[in-house]
């Protein structure tokens, strides 16, 4: 038994060497040069060559996965490489048997959030927030109340958290804030909303962070007695502070790609940043259209201004 043992490990390592194999240090450093020119990928951003494997679609070539990695976060990619290692190249392999746009709304979960519009709608809009980004301010005033009331019953909005820690200090609160409010009152999830993205200025402007930190909660205390919720339950709740629906969410949309707020995805196509009006309108009514529903009359509308990330 001892010996067929020792065979079978001997073999699974043969096996293991036979499916991913080291590069020569010499080609590795080309490799990553290539990828950190072509990519203009900084310094302090770590670039690795992990692993070639001797298979790939494409005849003469193998697959190699380079990993790049930073700021707390790594992703692997994968090339191919020619067998006398003097060529690579990045290939995008589409699967048309699946719909993309459907397949990154099924990587999203939804359930238990707060939603406006209606629930039936044929079009549903995730929009990735923070509560502290003024961008997300200007596109939360464009989404409501002109396109809530332009598309009506025909679109369902949802907000997933996404607070960018580094920069926004107190934006992971508001967010564990909005959620204790959300668990009793979709509407009271809302009206926090509304007033915190029109009145960021009320929590910068406090003197220290635990004074911010205090205001958000009694803001979210007075929307509980406004909205008749259960005190105790809410006082909890914002006491509490457990933000691993806040950390969950946030790590969803990295899977997902999101880097920066707002990030909307309208279908599954996604939408960086605090577009112009015309293009959240431009990509509700294709979607809209891709369900076969009808879109609604702009020449009414009124135009609207841009802003970037």
């Amino acid at each position: 038994m001892t010996l067929i043992r020792r065979a079978f490990v001997v073999l699974l390592v043969i096996c293991l060497g036979c499916a991913a194999q080291s590069l020569p240090p010499d080609v590795s450093r080309k490799i990553e040069r290539h990828v950190r020119s072509f990519y203009n990928i900084p310094p302090d951003v770590k670039v690795d060559v992990v692993a070639v494997t001797p298979k790939s679609d494409w005849p003469d070539y193998d697959t190699v996965t380079v990993s790049i990695s930073g700021e707390g976060k790594k992703s692997d990619y994968k090339f191919l490489l020619s067998k006398d290692h003097n060529t690579m190249l990045r290939v995008t392999k589409f699967d048309l048997s699946k719909d993309p746009f459907a397949d990154v709304m099924s990587k999203i979960n939804t359930a238990g959030r707060p939603t406006r519009g209606s629930k039936s709608a044929k079009v549903v809009v995730v929009n990735f927030d923070d509560f502290e980004c003024p961008f997300c301010s200007r596109m939360h005033k464009e989404l409501f109340p002109e396109i809530l009331k332009e598309y009506g019953d025909r679109v369902e909005f949802i907000y997933k958290d996404y607070p960018l820690t580094e920069i926004h200090p107190w934006a992971i609160h508001a967010a564990v804030d909005a959620n204790c409010l959300a668990a009793q009152s979709n509407d009271a999830y809302w009206d926090f909303a509304d007033y915190i993205h029109s009145n960021q200025h009320d929590i910068s402007g406090q003197k220290t962070p635990a004074d911010g930190f205090a205001e958000l909660d009694r803001l979210t205390l007075l929307q509980g007695q406004q909205h008749k919720l259960d005190a105790t339950k809410l006082q909890s709740c914002v006491k509490a502070q457990d933000d691993s629906e806040v950390k969950a969410s946030m790590k969803e949309g990295d899977a997902l790609g999101v880097s920066a707020t707002p990030t909307m995805f309208i279908n599954g196509q996604k939408i960086d940043g605090a577009v112009p009006i015309s293009e959240i309108r431009a990509a509700l009514d294709q979607a809209l259209k891709d369900q076969g529903q009808p879109v609604p009359d702009h020449n009414a509308a009124a135009p609207a201004g841009s802003a970037s990330k």
